[in-house]
């Protein structure tokens, strides 16, 4: 068996380059993140039920949690992110588990594959990120074959994932005057995944709520500035009385969770899985 990773070398967007660094900040700490959605990971897995042999593209595959999952069900798997760090990681606990997965530096927006060369594509909470989600859904559709599959988790705008983005948010520089981006967690609603992958897949939607649990909100704070390459960038920026702020204020609101053994936040989500016709 080989396993290596086959590095493409296709460039990443230019508006996608800081985007790039900053997801790939949490390097393979952000395996503990995913981690903690590995309820809602093998949800979308089990919607998109992905033949066994086939080849599944995981897009923005982070540290590789739910291509690793396809791989050992007897997928084919490859796994594509615009985040070095995190692919080499992906490559190593994909080794370590002697799964044979390549992993290729790529753009969402802009795959380095032929047209039809995926029997499913999968993302689980990660091309909701995209800065510009009509390329990356027309890609999705482009690179997976006729009567191919297809199947998204993504976090709800109503959903408390919603509410701790609010708090960083709380922390970011005021975007400038004009037209803002496009917001992630417009991929939770029905409506919106219709109006991007509508015209090329027959979709249906099922809720979720993934437990997110930690033994406090101290901990929950840890696994994040560690690892998710967003809130570790931002805590990286502010000055010493700002990032203490945002701890406090992320921890209060994770310790708002408690229970008898620690805390357990529910987090709200949507999957869409459906075919491509």
């Amino acid at each position: 068996m080989t396993l290596a990773t086959r590095r493409r070398g296709e460039t990443i967007r230019s508006h996608n380059a800081t985007p790039s660094a900053t997801w790939s900040s949490g390097g393979g700490a952000y395996d503990e993140v995913s981690r903690g959605i590995l309820d809602a990971i093998e949800h979308c897995i089990e919607r998109l039920d992905p033949p066994r042999g086939g080849h599944v593209l995981d897009v923005a595959t982070g540290t590789g949690w739910a291509a690793r999952r396809m791989a050992a069900r007897g997928c084919t798997v490859t796994g594509v992110d615009f985040a070095p760090d995190m692919l080499g990681a992906a490559e190593e606990m994909a080794a370590a588990r002697n799964l044979d997965i390549a992993f290729d530096l790529g753009d969402a927006e802009a795959l380095p594959y032929p047209d039809a060369a995926f029997d499913a594509v999968f993302s689980s909470f990660g091309i909701m990120f995209v800065q510009r989600p009509e390329d990356a859904a027309a890609e999705l559709a482009r690179v997976c074959k006729p009567g191919g599959r297809i199947a998204l988790a993504t976090w709800t705008p109503e959903g408390n994932v919603f509410e701790m983005f609010r708090i960083m948010k709380a922390y970011m520089p005021q975007q400038p005057a004009g037209t803002p981006p496009p917001s992630p967690f417009d991929w939770g609603r029905e409506a919106r995944l219709t109006e991007l992958l509508g015209d090329h897949f027959d979709l249906a939607f099922e809720r979720g709520t993934s437990f997110y649990r930690e033994p406090d909100g101290q901990s929950a704070w840890r696994t994040f500035v560690e690892g998710y390459g967003p809130l570790r960038t931002l805590a990286g920026k502010l000055d010493a009385a700002d990032a203490r702020s945002l701890e406090r204020e992320f921890v209060a609101f994770h310790d708002g969770f408690a229970t008898d053994l620690g805390v357990c936040v529910p987090r709200e989500y949507l999957v869409a899985a459906g075919t491509r016709r």
